[in-house]
């Protein structure tokens, strides 16, 4: 059974032929269509200062699509809360945990672009420690009762409807990151498959004694793609949507300015036919998408990547669920991946 998910970050480049109050509408539009066709989770993200206006309120963004849906799941990766007051933060995740009660994770980021933390105004050299603190806040603010939070005396409510809250993971692309996810007592969310990370996190789980896991792709396994669009004329397809596919895979890697890159950069980002051949952006016909899904026994769809239009990535979806999703069985997405 293929596991099913959208993910959205919703930039728009200045090539595009829409923009972003038409990507907005259909993000939502096809949030509810995947609800309708069994994909078992959404996944927005963040970050700040980005020229085609990636998603800079994963939280806002995030509460609108469980507005619209009633079961499908929704995965923040990340929220960076080093840019964040964790007071507030902790109030906003009660309030979206009381709309839809265990329907909203978050992968807890420290964040790495420079310009974000310029951006925010936030010394980069306190991100560890500023997580830290947060997720502690957190547990805390969410037993409903009053606490003491550095001299300051704090009450946050509503209570979340989840005991305990929102289910929290920590990602991290580095072997700092991995220990301090063990430290925390929360599951590893890694940017990175090098099977060092999965190795020190659960050195550190094993020292602390605490029962960790691992999420998202297997140590040392190779990444799954990211971008999978169906269609019944490929080649046809990749003249349409070829710059969108360079624009994403080359912001995202000039992004890595720091020493760890994460395992989704494409070597190359200049050359179209490299970008196909590295198979982390995909555009197939149905047949093709069917053997990917019982492959890798999951596909994630990306269908607005890099501006693309609503119209062609309706067309794609369409095409998806006549000619792919009654193949993989009726609950092939009923329970939604960590």
């Amino acid at each position: 059974m293929a596991q099913l998910t959208m993910r959205f970050d919703l930039r728009v480049p200045a090539f595009a032929e829409t923009d972003h109050a038409a990507q907005y509408r259909a993000c939502l539009d096809m949030s509810a269509w995947a609800e309708r066709n069994g994909f078992g989770r959404i996944i927005v993200s963040e970050h700040h200062g980005d020229a085609a206006g990636y998603t800079p309120a994963p939280l806002t963004l995030a509460a609108a699509i469980l507005a619209r849906t009633e079961r499908i799941k929704v995965l923040v990766a990340a929220l960076l809360v080093p840019l964040h007051d964790p007071v507030r933060l902790a109030e906003q995740l009660a309030t979206l945990d009381c709309l839809a009660p265990g329907r909203l994770s978050v992968v807890v980021g420290a964040g790495y672009r420079k310009a974000e933390f310029d951006m925010a105004g936030i010394d980069r050299r306190t991100r560890g420690r500023l997580v830290e603190e947060c997720v502690a806040l957190w547990r805390l603010a969410w037993t409903g009762e009053p606490f003491e939070w550095h001299g300051r005396q704090l009450l946050v409510t509503p209570a979340p409807a989840t005991p305990g809250g929102p289910r929290i993971m920590i990602g991290g692309k580095s072997e700092i990151a991995a220990r301090r996810a063990a430290r925390l007592g929360c599951t590893f969310y890694p940017a990175n498959t090098e099977p060092a990370l999965a190795a020190a996190y659960y050195d550190e789980c094993r020292t602390l004694g605490y029962a960790g896991t691992v999420a998202g792709a297997a140590p040392g396994q190779a990444p799954q793609a990211g971008f999978v669009m169906v269609s019944n004329d490929p080649e046809a397809t990749w003249l349409k949507i070829g710059n969108s596919a360079l624009y994403d895979a080359a912001t995202y890697a000039a992004w890595q300015d720091d020493s760890v890159r994460s395992s989704w950069v494409v070597p190359d980002t200049t050359d179209l036919a490299a970008l196909r051949a590295s198979g982390r952006y995909l555009v197939v016909t149905p047949a093709q998408c069917r053997d990917l899904a019982e492959r890798q026994g999951a596909l994630t769809l990306h269908p607005l990547m890099g501006g693309i239009a609503p119209d062609l990535a309706w067309d794609s979806l369409h095409l998806l669920e006549s000619e792919v999703l009654p193949f993989l069985g009726a609950d092939s997405a009923s329970a939604a991946p960590p």
